[in-house]
């Protein structure tokens, strides 16, 4: 398959999902909007589409202009019903696609490990369900959402939603399935501002990471079989 990971600076790429599309011998091509650039070829020659997260928030338009031109991309896929995984600022785009609030979270970020339980409709998901019932979530955001009034609610946490899918082709995911620990060292220790302990939370994100990079690319796994499908379906 042909693959599209939209990225956002250096910072928040694909990292262990880049690995498991590679490795199983997908074409994996990035693009940044900030470019300025437009996409190497039509967006119907791609089979599923990647949208990572980024330092910006999703209603800074006026600071971002090609957010404007994203929103439409976005809207775009969901509507044509291509098989799109949104990740952190991606989930938070895809709620917006919608038409749903975006919104610093109340109480201030949420950054480090927090347990998160999928729900019924979770558990029965051809992406998600592959994920364990409980688990601790690797969590690195700012921003939240109201959940569409249309998606169904697939991974709850202790603050906000961190999972929902839109129709039967989009998955918006609120924490970070892709960080490798080199990924998180930057979000930790670049200079920004970090809430809570930052040296707690990189201590535990070393002994846990392994664990996490292999539950990433089962979840990437079970993404791109979803979009195998939808392409022999197509």
């Amino acid at each position: 398959m042909r693959l599209l990971a939209v990225v956002h600076g250096t910072n928040a790429r694909g990292g262990v999902f880049e690995q498991a599309a590679r490795e199983a011998g997908h074409a994996y091509e990035e693009w940044d909007p900030a470019w300025g650039k437009p996409l190497a070829r039509a967006l119907e020659a791609y089979d599923a589409v990647f949208v990572f997260g980024g330092t910006m928030h999703p209603d800074t338009d006026d600071e971002n202009a090609w957010l404007r031109d994203e929103n439409v991309l976005v809207q775009e896929l969901v509507e044509r019903g291509v098989p799109t995984l949104g990740i952190c600022l991606g989930a938070q785009l895809i709620a917006k696609a919608e038409g749903s609030a975006v919104y610093p979270l109340p109480g201030g970020p949420e950054t480090g490990w927090v347990p998160v339980d999928l729900t019924e409709a979770g558990r029965d998901d051809p992406v998600v369900g592959v994920l364990p019932k409980r688990f601790d979530a690797l969590a690195v955001h700012v921003y939240t959402y109201d959940v569409p009034e249309r998606a169904q609610v697939l991974v709850a946490g202790p603050r906000c939603n961190q999972a929902f899918r839109l129709g039967e082709r989009a998955w918006a995911i609120q924490f970070h399935p892709e960080a490798t620990l080199e990924t998180v060292r930057g979000w930790l220790f670049d200079g920004r501002d970090v809430p809570g302990d930052r040296d707690a939370v990189w201590a535990q994100t070393q002994a846990r990471i392994a664990a996490w990079n292999d539950l990433g690319r089962t979840l990437c796994g079970s993404f791109l079989a979803a979009a195998a499908r939808a392409a022999v379906a197509a």
